[in-house]
């Protein structure tokens, strides 16, 4: 059952807010909230999600953009007493947010930040114990990819390097107002157990792979020729490949 919203969407921060009661309901089956659970939630919207997992968990935070939604969010009175930001999550520090860590972190994010919150979720690690993110799932589909593919790149190597994903589900556009015009996708997200790169060496390997993938058909001794590696890893490594070729383990092994 869906219901409207009266709420002015706004493009610039891309909204497209959860109208379907049944999906909603899946969602939370998924997550399975546990009354000692702390939940941090990116763009909780009108807070459709947020009142059905809210009842049930120890605290939950809420990090909105919008100042129209906060104070939707302040005035429902089945959300009375949640911790609500007013931000932008790219510029919150989890450890500094009103809730005790770890975290888990639930998202209907704006799908064309997607990447950069991935990389943010990677960036506190040590903050948060799983995420449910929600995004397009074309986009799903490029962090699942296989070596050699055109959807494989520094998305797949950089995520792949840190978290261990599973695909959920498969969310139509209809469940949403306004419909987005592609089919969207619930992944969730653990921490290797290894990480491949040290915490030390994110921003290095960040770099590298941005780099090595900045212009896919050249060959690897053209798009690094400026990094230092190793003299015995170019020795294992043929850097007449294409970055698509090589394995997030060959990524990893050059920093």
């Amino acid at each position: 059952m869906s219901k409207k919203t009266d709420h002015p969407f706004r493009k610039k921060w891309g909204q497209n807010f959860l109208v379907d009661r049944n999906l909603l309901d899946k969602i939370v089956r998924t997550i399975d909230p546990k009354k000692s659970d702390s939940i941090l939630e990116i763009g909780p919207g009108e807070g459709v999600l947020t009142e059905l997992i809210y009842p049930i968990v120890k605290e939950m935070v809420a990090i909105e953009i919008d100042p129209m939604l906060i104070e939707h969010l302040k005035n429902r009175e089945s959300l009375k007493g949640l911790n609500i930001v007013h931000g932008d999550v790219l510029l919150q520090d989890i450890e500094n947010l009103p809730v005790k860590n770890l975290v888990r972190v639930i998202g209907n994010i704006p799908y064309n930040i997607t990447s950069p919150i991935i990389f943010w979720l990677i960036e506190q690690l040590i903050f948060w114990e799983d995420a449910f993110i929600m995004m397009q799932k074309e986009v799903a589909e490029r962090l699942s990819a296989v070596v050699g593919t055109k959807a494989y790149g520094r998305f797949t190597v950089v995520t792949g390097a840190y978290l261990n994903m599973e695909y959920c589900f498969t969310i139509p556009p209809d469940v949403f107002i306004p419909k987005p015009k592609v089919d969207s996708a619930i992944i969730r997200f653990t921490k290797k157990e290894n990480p491949l790169i040290s915490d030390g060496k994110y921003v290095r390997f960040n770099k590298l792979v941005a780099d090595a993938f900045s212009q896919r058909r050249k060959m690897l001794r053209n798009t690094l020729k400026d990094w230092d590696i190793p003299t015995d890893i170019q020795e294992k490594i043929d850097f007449t490949r294409r970055p698509e070729t090589l394995t997030i383990e060959e990524f990893a092994s050059m920093v």
